[in-house]
């Protein structure tokens, strides 16, 4: 089974987004690194990302972690592998195919904002299953008051290709359909981590930061500007 992704050889994610938001990944990394020192039991040896992209993510992995796992990048764009391949090294290497297509498994498997580009997302996740023993993902809650009310799905989907929307619950409820079983999960607070880009993004920062504390789950259906990472097997 192929699936189409947005990221494919038509180069539009690359017009769109010409750094493939390479300036986000150590703060992606550190919240994958994050997820593995809460749940220690999972130790991974061999860590593979699916729709890698640039390779950043894994590079920045690579650089944090210890010397004796190994990572290995598959995009289906020859734009997104011809940024990573510049990062490869001796147990960082990055490959032109679809994972999913390969006889491969590793003991984790990244999907890092992926699965939300993928048409068929349900069999997507079921077949990206049997790659590894445990799986963590990250999912981008496009769906919050505030951002329905700006369209922002729209936006996501013109801008960087997203085709399914989600908050918390129904991105939970998605992996489980898929036949997950759900070990941890945490909200990842990009709008109030990462630079604010826009001006919008600025005058929302102080209420959004004020909400997060009183309470995470609220912040994220009124106000947006969060995502979810997930460990699961």
């Amino acid at each position: 089974m192929t699936e189409k992704i947005y990221t494919e050889e038509n180069g539009e994610y690359l017009k769109n987004n010409p750094t493939w938001h390479i300036e986000d990944s150590p703060w992606k990394a550190k919240q994958i690194v994050k997820m593995l020192n809460r749940n220690p039991g999972i130790n991974p040896k061999s860590i593979t990302e699916i729709g890698c992209g640039a390779g950043e993510i894994l590079n920045q992995l690579y650089l944090s972690m210890p010397d004796d796992v190994s990572f290995t990048g598959y995009d289906i764009s020859s734009d997104a592998i011809n940024f990573a391949k510049t990062r490869e090294k001796e147990r960082l290497v990055f490959k032109h195919e679809n994972l999913l297509e390969t006889d491969k498994k590793f003991d984790l498997l990244l999907m890092i904002d992926v699965f939300e580009h993928v048409d068929d997302y349900l069999g997507f996740l079921r077949l990206c299953k049997n790659k590894a023993k445990n799986t963590i993902f990250h999912i981008p809650l496009d769906i919050s008051v505030q951002g329905v009310l700006r369209n922002m799905p729209m936006v996501n989907r013109n801008s960087v290709g997203h085709l399914h929307y989600f908050m918390k619950e129904t991105a939970i409820a998605t992996l489980i359909d898929a036949g997950y079983d759900i070990i941890d999960f945490f909200y990842t607070a990009g709008n109030l981590e990462l630079p604010r880009k826009t001006l919008k993004a600025k005058i929302a920062f102080l209420p959004r930061k004020i909400m997060y504390k009183v309470n995470e789950d609220m912040a994220a259906k009124i106000l947006g500007g969060f995502s979810l990472l997930v460990l699961a097997k």
